[in-house]
């Protein structure tokens, strides 16, 4: 109040025992605000920021900062204060209406108390890291700086909207606020990891591979960044240590799926170089199945099987590997021919 000066004084004055809602409002005096939301203390800390921020929304504010409520005179514990305070601001941040108000800011001066702040946030992570944006990687755009633009094709990474909570930090001195700041610093890299998988597979990932890495990125804390113009080419995943864990589990399946396909179908135009399976097409004559149908008609032939369940022209068929014969849902029978191209010959 003392910083707020004499009119704001004067105004709480003016307005005393007119209070609606829990708290009135004034110009902002000598702070730098427009105005000032005074609160009535009743240590119901999350119902009287959710009042705030409803406030601000409906009055077009841009922008509002909080104190640690209640960690004053009214002698609440800091570690309650930043469970409730965070609560309030969760939920207005989840609801869909909101058009004005866009950053939140909490101001702490002191050092424990940022710590339990930091703990309320980390415990919302464990909990809830498959809804809610990484509180770490909202600490980390802060102080890390912003992504770099990408280059189509040969260096790419997956757009991840992180919504940003802002916290002030004040002192006594620029050296107890840069020390503070370097504390942050450290507590976001010990959370932090970064792993890079390199193969040749990854140039063949294909529009369904990105759409699943960006649904990925979408409930996991991670970045993932595409680099094709390295060789081998490249996938970098970072952020927090589990989450980068498990999309790298899910990224080298990926490659050893692409890896599998392509050693079939080297496998297929080998064994097509040497048998072709066809079955009947027009005016009498064979159409040859696809390369990767006809190594397996070829491979239960070997193995002896008595029937493989195919599908030609898209339409089921049962096909007796002793008679060559195939036959449908309806009951229709076709013939199907197996042709040794060395000896050609059936």
């Amino acid at each position: 109040m003392d910083a707020a000066g004499s009119q704001v004084a004067d105004e709480c004055a003016q307005y005393a025992g007119l209070y609606q809602n829990g708290f009135i409002t004034t110009h902002g005096g000598n702070l730098l605000c427009s105005k000032i939301i005074h609160l009535i203390t009743n240590n119901q800390v999350k119902s009287q920021v959710s009042q705030v921020l409803r406030e601000c929304e409906q009055r077009m504010y841009k922008s509002v900062a909080f104190p640690a409520i209640g960690t004053g005179q009214a002698g609440q514990s800091s570690a309650k204060v930043a469970d409730e305070m965070l609560d309030a601001v969760v939920e207005f941040a989840r609801q869909k209406s909101i058009q004005h108000l866009q950053t939140i800011k909490i101001v702490i001066f002191q050092t424990n108390m940022l710590t339990d702040f930091y703990e309320s946030m980390k415990k919302r992570e464990n909990s809830d890291s498959s809804t809610t944006d990484s509180w770490l990687s909202v600490f980390q755009s802060i102080f890390g700086g912003r992504k770099q633009s990408s280059e189509k094709k040969k260096f790419m990474i997956l757009e991840k909207k992180v919504d940003l909570v802002t916290f002030q930090i004040c002192g006594e001195s620029q050296e107890k606020v840069d020390a503070t700041e370097s504390w942050i610093k450290d507590l976001i890299l010990k959370e932090q990891f970064e792993n890079t998988i390199s193969d040749e597979a990854i140039e063949s990932f294909d529009e369904t591979h990105i759409a699943v890495l960006e649904s990925i990125q979408g409930v996991k804390q991670v970045s993932i960044q595409i680099f094709n113009k390295f060789s081998p080419p490249q996938i970098k995943i970072s952020g927090i240590s589990r989450d980068v864990y498990s999309v790298s589990l899910v990224v080298q399946g990926m490659v050893q799926e692409i890896k599998s396909t392509e050693e079939e179908q080297s496998k297929a135009e080998l064994l097509h170089n040497l048998v072709e399976w066809r079955y009947p097409g027009r005016n009498d004559s064979f159409v040859a199945f696809d390369k990767l149908t006809n190594m397996q008609l070829e491979r239960a032939k070997m193995a002896k099987k008595l029937h493989l369940n195919i599908e030609i022209k898209k339409k089921n068929y049962t096909v007796d590997l002793n008679t060559l014969k195939a036959t449908n849902d309806q009951g229709k029978t076709i013939n199907l021919q197996r042709v040794i191209k060395d000896e050609g010959k059936r």
